[in-house]
């Protein structure tokens, strides 16, 4: 199979002008934490011809690469425009643009308050299951799992049932607003999958 990527026109000369076509990856481009479909990429390869388009992700860029691009084929260059962690760590044409962190929006001091809050309060969680990586920095965001980001799709759908019926993630959201208010912070319930 020839890996060599497809000549594609410049921004300015492609028929659908002054547009860029964002897709979220996580449940659009692929399932989420899997990898992309050979039909979506290429669609997007097809489409790419015609307007520009990007992905858009909460995850860093090596998730990103996992799901959407190959050992050959960085994902920096499938897309015109990449936007990981939520947009503060973004591509376009393959060249880094400056970025920002959300420790440097809080400051070192309040992130370690807020990560030390969540690592007891996860610690005390009685749940069916727990399976590391509770806090995983990024630097848009961090994304806090109960059962840990190392649970496998099984044991996700596991938890998302029991958390419908229990409400574990909406008190947590709850305890973390009563106890972080005085942080600009928005909390954020989003899909296991």
């Amino acid at each position: 199979m020839d890996s060599t990527p497809p000549a594609y026109p410049p921004l300015e000369d492609r028929p659908i002008k002054n547009t860029i076509v964002l897709f979220d990856v996580d449940g659009t481009l692929s399932p989420a934490r899997r990898n992309a479909s050979p039909e979506i990429l290429a669609a997007l390869a097809a489409l790419r011809q015609k307007v520009a388009i990007g992905y858009v992700g909460g995850s860093d860029l090596s998730k990103q690469q996992e799901q959407l691009g190959s050992a050959d084929r960085p994902v920096t260059s499938m897309f015109d425009f990449s936007f990981s962690e939520n947009g503060l760590s973004a591509w376009k044409l393959g060249q880094a643009l400056p970025g920002t962190s959300f420790i440097q929006w809080i400051g070192e001091a309040q992130y370690k308050e807020l990560v030390n809050f969540i690592l007891h309060y996860v610690a005390d969680l009685d749940i069916p299951v727990k399976r590391g990586t509770f806090v995983e920095f990024r630097n848009g965001m961090i994304n806090v799992s109960p059962i840990g980001r190392n649970a496998n799709l099984e044991e996700r759908l596991a938890f998302e049932k029991y958390d419908l019926e229990h409400g574990i993630r909406p008190t947590f959201i709850e305890n973390l607003r009563e106890k972080f208010a005085h942080v600009d912070l928005t909390l954020e319930l989003t899909c296991f999958g």
